[in-house]
C-alpha cells in the first residue's frame, strides 16, 4: 500500500488570467508562491518518502518553494494536466465546458482525458512497485486528480470530470494494487 497524499499546485498567472494552460508551461502568480509557502508550513512536521510533479513549472516550483531539499522531488510527465491542444490558452470557461465531450474524444492537436489517465494508471504502477509501504506526495494538475478520483476510488470519468472541482488542503489516497 501506498499513502498518497494529493496537493494542487499554486495558482498561475493564466489561472489568475481564467485562462486554460495545459500543457503551456506557465508560471506561479505571486499568490500561487505564497500559496506553495503555506502548503510547507501546513507539512512542516509531517514525513514524506518522496514529492512528486510534473515537469511543469506550476507543479514542480509548488514543490519546491514549499519543501526546498527536506524530500527527494521527482518530475515525472505523466503527471501533467491534459494537453488541451487547440484549445491552450483559451478561456477557462470554454475550455470546461469542453471538458466532459472529451473523455473519449482527445482535444484537437491534444489529447482524451482517457489517455491522460493511462500515463496515471502507468505512474501509479510505477509507484506501487517503487515505493510500496511508503508514504509520497502528487502535485499536480486536475487532470492528475480526477486519474486518482477514477483508478484509485473507482469513480467514473464522467462523474468526476463535470464536477464542481473545490480546492482543499490535501486529499488522501490509498493506493493497494494494481490499477
Amino acid at each position: 500500500m501506498v499513502e498518497i497524499i494529493f496537493e494542487a499546485h499554486g495558482t498561475t498567472l493564466d489561472n489568475e488570467a481564467h485562462l486554460a494552460s495545459g500543457h503551456n508551461d506557465v508560471a506561479l502568480s505571486a499568490l500561487g508562491e505564497k500559496q506553495s509557502r503555506e502548503m510547507g508550513e501546513r507539512y512542516i512536521n509531517e514525513n514524506f518518502d518522496a514529492i512528486f510533479c510534473s515537469d511543469l513549472q506550476r507543479s514542480y516550483k509548488s514543490a519546491e518553494i514549499a519543501f526546498g531539499t527536506k524530500f527527494p522531488i521527482i518530475k515525472d510527465a505523466r503527471l501533467r494536466e491534459c494537453d488541451y491542444g487547440d484549445f491552450t490558452k483559451n478561456p477557462s470557461e470554454v475550455v470546461g465546458k469542453e471538458k466532459p465531450k472529451r473523455i473519449d474524444v482527445p482535444f484537437a492537436n491534444g489529447e482524451s482525458y482517457k489517455q491522460t489517465t493511462e500515463r496515471m494508471r502507468l505512474f501509479l504502477l510505477d509507484l506501487l512497485k517503487n515505493y510500496n509501504g511508503k508514504r509520497v506526495m502528487i502535485i499536480g494538475h486536475r487532470a492528475t486528480q480526477y486519474a486518482l478520483e477514477n483508478l484509485i476510488n473507482k469513480v467514473p470519468l464522467e462523474q468526476v470530470i463535470p464536477a464542481p472541482w473545490k480546492w482543499q488542503p490535501g486529499w488522501k489516497y490509498e493506493l493497494v494494487g494494481p490499477v
